[in-house]
């Protein structure tokens, strides 16, 4: 019997990471790289086409030249993919009908982007993960395949936080607090100045006449955070309300998967967790620690893309000591 393989794909909407690996020791074959995955805005073909520059170039240092020119399986067993804008079951399935056209592998798995990182830093596939990003998003997983999880499509499915939404909260207050509507905050010295600027009424033109293009306000939500640590009040409520918000999340999937009250990890990741901002670290965990005190907070740091992985040996039913060697490649256990 020849090399089992897992195709292991991970797609965030800023950039695409695929392995190829093992399933029989976890050795990493090959990698690509490529652009960010935008189902939403791009259509689902021309999204899934970013994701085959990535896939060829993993197959091809993996010395699947024919799979890669041919769209043959080529001894890929199995495809795991965990992808962003995956928001719902009928999304899922619908791109897993594309990948599987692309005949990449003999089977095909996708999930949310959000289980990637649950699984890259849990020691087997159980647990909760949030992910803090450019939004916010939540998902809980058992062995026996259950899932608890959300819509996670912004304000629609009662979502907030995000280092989106926290921009958008720190420029609202901003504004209010240099027009005189709203009590005074640094942030309204703190945020143009990032940009250069002397005033919110100055940045506020640069944003709507796009001198500043609308993705650098993702910028902003470190500088939150700082304003945040140096006593603002209104910066230091966001942080609260971010942290409290991640905790909801956190307990409602271990609740829907009976898991409150048994040791198991919750694990942090997105840009924004996993920049450890001790002011919102730490009170997430103080906060989890009162509402499921069983609980294990974990920041993770390890790519997603072991995640993705992890889960194509779990589907092979690998031995352990494969997915023990493929985590020693990439850093360790988060």
């Amino acid at each position: 019997m020849g090399v089992r393989r897992v195709l292991a794909v991970d797609a965030g909407n800023s950039k695409t990471d695929v392995a190829v690996v093992s399933a029989d020791d976890g050795t990493v074959l090959g990698t690509g790289h490529g652009g960010g995955f935008q189902p939403s805005a791009a259509g689902v073909t021309a999204a899934v086409d970013v994701l085959a520059g990535a896939v060829a170039e993993a197959l091809r240092a993996a010395g699947l030249d024919g799979a890669a020119r041919h769209g043959s399986a080529g001894g890929v067993a199995h495809v795991s993919a965990c992808l962003a804008n995956a928001d719902l079951p009928v999304e899922e399935e619908r791109l897993a009908r594309e990948l599987e056209a692309r005949g990449w592998g003999a089977s095909t798995a996708v999930r949310n982007d959000t289980f990637a990182v649950l699984r890259a830093g849990a020691d087997e596939p159980r647990g909760v993960a949030v992910v803090c990003g450019a939004g916010i998003n939540c998902a809980g997983l058992l062995p026996d395949g259950r899932t608890a999880r959300f819509p996670a499509l912004g304000r629609v499915s009662g979502d907030w936080g995000g280092g989106a939404g926290l921009a958008e909260e720190a420029l609202w207050h901003a504004a209010r607090a240099e027009d005189g509507r709203g009590g005074p905050t640094e942030l309204a010295r703190a945020l143009p100045a990032h940009f250069g600027l002397g005033s919110m009424a100055a940045l506020i033109e640069a944003l709507h006449l796009g001198r500043i293009p609308y993705g650098r306000r993702l910028e902003l939500a470190p500088v939150l955070f700082a304003v945040a640590a140096g006593g603002d009040p209104v910066a230091a409520s966001l942080v609260e309300r971010l942290a409290r918000e991640v905790v909801a999340m956190a307990v409602v999937a271990l609740d829907r998967l009976d898991l409150r009250d048994t040791r198991v990890p919750v694990l942090l990741g997105g840009g924004v967790l996993a920049a450890g901002h001790p002011g919102l670290v730490d009170r997430v965990t103080a906060l989890l620690g009162e509402a499921a005190p069983r609980a294990v907070p974990r920041v993770v740091t390890a790519p997603p893309v072991l995640g993705a992985a992890l889960l194509g040996l779990d589907h092979l039913g690998a031995p352990p000591p494969a997915a023990a060697a493929l985590r020693a490649q990439y850093g360790g256990r988060a």
